[in-house]
């Protein structure tokens, strides 16, 4: 069976091109900067010979503790930004002053927002999805447009083979491509059991109506429907594309990168390769028909999602230019591929893995391996790979013991009863916002951060483990840590709101051990907190599990002043289904499917400490020979680490933006608070200097008269080195966006 199926009916159609439809790479009206987020500007005024003259232009203060990931956009002299407790503010582009606030908008997508406008410039709109709707405002006025679907809104829980009263959620983090009159958005809707399938879908910027829609688990009738047991679409979930889609502008073509059926890590029910399960996707844009498909993992076991912006470059081969789409994944694989016919650029070789071990679990027998480019992150882990820095004789000694005891026979050995590694791992590899490319000469960037995960599969849901009694003090600190990194989504009332779950007696339904992995690791909706400390963890666990802690909602903050236009939602997204899922449990089996008599789990197993240095890095391909030109640690060393020996550590999860632009630059706002801008040919550091705070974001790039500027997102904590106690030390936080510039 060939699981790569060429579609090359109505090409010609796709390849017509559209006027204008190319970004002029020295604007930023999009997240990720164009179309093709290549994160790629064609702006010369800032280059190698005056770096050392770069300097702060100006600094708007978002007013707030929250840590954005969202990604400013920038149209003529107005950039768009979250800041004060998630509005949407726009600013003057050029001095940072406020033009208008629109508050109040708990549960926005968090990392990013769509502009749109008409050719005459007369209809200029923001799209976002918030709460699981979809909704517009004026980019103007900042007034919701309530001529856009229902009062202002389109329900996104609407159309996914479930009761819209029972899908918790379906909004991915990510917002999606405008494409002429459409947006095309993937979702996110959750990773239980009997969670909704991610279709990919196309809706009208103008009515909010739905266009096409495009069934990621097929149904009968449908290509690759028999890659599934009879009827899985009616219970299976996931194959969401909750990262980052691409469009090929020019020829009418959306690429989609596609996570994992759920439940991930057990496939009892869902026998065979289903596709389209963490597969490349191209669609006619304007369509939704199938171009092309290549499935990167059958039957995934692992929640090897493909996330991360898929990227279009050209190469030269024998002396012919091919237009081509390199996708990074979570395997640590880049996989190349005819941007038109999805032919791949290099051989890739299915190979035998280890099956299965798991009563009824039918582990695929091969995998796709790429034999070429090589690998940007590791793929095994040994007891050799154990980090002989910050960890304690007794931790390093237990960990070797662990890791050489457990199933670990490569990158593709299935969940079983006893630990299995699995490296990179569910949040190792490239992830959202780790990559950029040089549209032009076939160069492609990757971030990369190594962290193993060690599954262990079970009967029981990692829900029940009672939390242990924090002391007054703990309590105190895990509270005011909730309040500045939680408090945003989850309310003050830890009710919840919209897309973001209530966390009243978390603690109980998830377990305390499950519940750190999930802070510490984050989920498609929500970030990872790599940088609490085992100390913040804890207490943040001691808050959530003490009965009683919910301190209500209160009286609303006071004004922060400016010039407010509108206050939340618009009427059309006034009312959201109150239930809540159960955790990975999910409900019930729908009547007449053939499944197991069992549902088995696991948690993340994530621990970004235990594998030695580095732990982050910054990979440079070169596509036209398919070989790695550079790669260095991501971002500053780990103070613990230099303090016993190590050198080149990058910095630990480091997984935010990257900017290259044509005068030879790679810009790289770390989470450790400094901004390195890198030589794009040699991965050398030109030039650092530091932030107010971290940054997880993506950073911007635009020309605004004839001014060049770079704007960072440094909004997150920065924790300094930590003792053997696990106490941090934060520096003083003054969290903005930042302008640089040239005088």
């Amino acid at each position: 069976m060939r699981f790569r199926v060429l579609c090359v009916l109505c090409l010609a159609a796709v390849a017509v091109q559209s006027p204008g439809a190319q970004s002029s790479r020295r604007e930023w009206r999009d997240y990720g900067g164009s179309p093709d987020n290549s994160r790629y500007l064609t702006l010369d005024q800032i280059k190698k010979s005056n770096l050392d003259q770069l300097a702060v232009a100006w600094t708007y203060r978002t007013r707030d503790t929250v840590a954005y990931v969202f990604n400013p956009v920038i149209v003529d002299n107005v950039m768009y930004v979250l800041a004060r407790n998630n509005s949407l503010v726009a600013l003057d582009a050029t001095t940072g002053a406020e033009l208008w606030v629109h508050e109040g908008l708990q549960g926005i997508a968090p990392r990013g927002i769509n502009y749109w406008e008409s050719k005459d410039r007369s209809d200029r709109r923001l799209l976002f999805q918030m709460n699981s709707f979809l909704q517009a405002i004026d980019a103007r006025t900042g007034k919701s447009i309530l001529s856009f679907g229902n009062e202002g809104a389109v329900n996104l829980r609407e159309g996914l083979n479930r009761d819209p009263a029972t899908v918790t959620r379906a909004q991915s983090s990510n917002p999606g491509k405008v494409f002429e009159n459409l947006l095309i958005l993937g979702s996110a809707p959750g990773e239980n059991y009997m969670a909704p399938a991610g279709d990919l879908r196309a809706f009208d910027v103008v009515t909010g109506k739905l266009v096409w829609q495009f069934h990621t688990i097929p149904h009968p009738g449908e290509f690759g429907y028999e890659t599934w047991p009879k009827d899985a679409w009616k219970y299976i979930g996931g194959v969401n594309t909750w990262g980052e889609l691409t469009v090929d502008a020019e020829r009418g073509i959306a690429y989609f990168p596609l996570g994992s059926p759920t439940y991930d890590f057990y496939g009892a029910d869902r026998h065979g390769a289903n596709l389209f399960g963490t597969s490349l996707l191209a669609l006619d844009a304007r369509t939704g028909k199938r171009l092309w498909h290549f499935q990167m993992v059958h039957h995934d076991l692992w929640d090897y999602d493909n996330t991360a912006a898929p990227q279009l470059t050209t190469i030269r081969r024998n002396g012919k230019t091919i237009d081509v789409v390199a996708q990074a994944g979570k395997t640590g694989f880049l996989y190349v591929f005819d941007r038109v016919t999805g032919e791949p650029m290099w051989p890739i070789r299915e190979r035998r893995v280890p099956a299965s071990t798991i009563p009824g679990e039918q582990a695929w027998p091969t995998q796709p391996f790429p034999t070429a480019p090589p690998p940007f992150a590791r793929q095994r882990l040994t007891k050799d790979d154990i980090n002989p820095y910050i960890l304690t004789a007794d931790e390093r000694q237990t960990w070797k013991t662990r890791v050489e005891k457990a199933s670990n026979n490569g990158l593709f050995t299935p969940p079983s009863l006893k630990d299995t590694v699995s490296i990179p791992g569910a949040q190792g590899g490239a992830n959202w916002g780790c990559t950029a490319s040089n549209p032009e000469n076939g160069t492609v960037y990757v971030l990369s951060i190594n962290v193993p995960s060690i599954y262990k599969l079970s009967t029981e849901a990692p829900a029940v483990t009672p939390a242990r009694t924090g002391s007054p003090a703990e309590i105190q600190q895990g509270q005011g840590i909730y309040e500045q990194r939680c408090q945003s989504c989850h309310g003050a009332d830890l009710g919840g709101s919209g897309n973001y779950p209530s966390l009243v007696d978390i603690t109980s339904r998830m377990g305390p051990d499950a519940l750190k992995e999930t802070i510490r690791g984050g989920r498609p909706g929500m970030p990872s907190f790599e940088d609490l400390s085992e100390t913040e963890l804890t207490a943040v666990q001691a808050f959530l599990g003490t009965p009683g802690n919910r301190p209500g909602r209160g009286s609303p903050p006071p004004s922060l002043g400016g010039p407010v236009v509108a206050s939340g939602a618009a009427p059309g997204a006034l009312v959201f289904p109150q239930g809540r899922g159960g955790g990975m449990v999910g409900p019930a089996y729908p009547e007449g499917v053939t499944v197991p008599e069992v549902r088995m789990y696991t948690g993340y197993g994530m621990n970004g400490t235990i594998v030695k240095p580095p732990y982050s890095t910054l990979t440079a391909y070169d596509l036209n020979t398919g070989t790695i030109k550079w790669q260095v640690p991501a971002g500053g060393d780990d103070a613990r680490a230099t303090a016993e020996g190590a050198k080149d550590t990058g910095y630990i999860s480091q997984r935010t933006g990257i900017i290259t632009t044509s005068t030879g630059l790679l810009f790289h706002a770390g989470g450790d608070g400094k901004l390195r801008v890198y030589d794009a040919e040699t991965g050398k550091v030109l030039w650092t200097t530091t932030m107010p705070a971290g940054s997880r974001g993506i950073p911007s790039m635009y020309e605004v008269n004839g001014r060049q500027y770079f704007v960072v997102n440094a909004t997150s904590t920065v924790v300094a080195p930590r003792g053997r106690s696990g106490a941090p030390v934060a520096p003083p936080l003054a969290r903005a966006y930042v302008a640089y510039a040239l005088p």
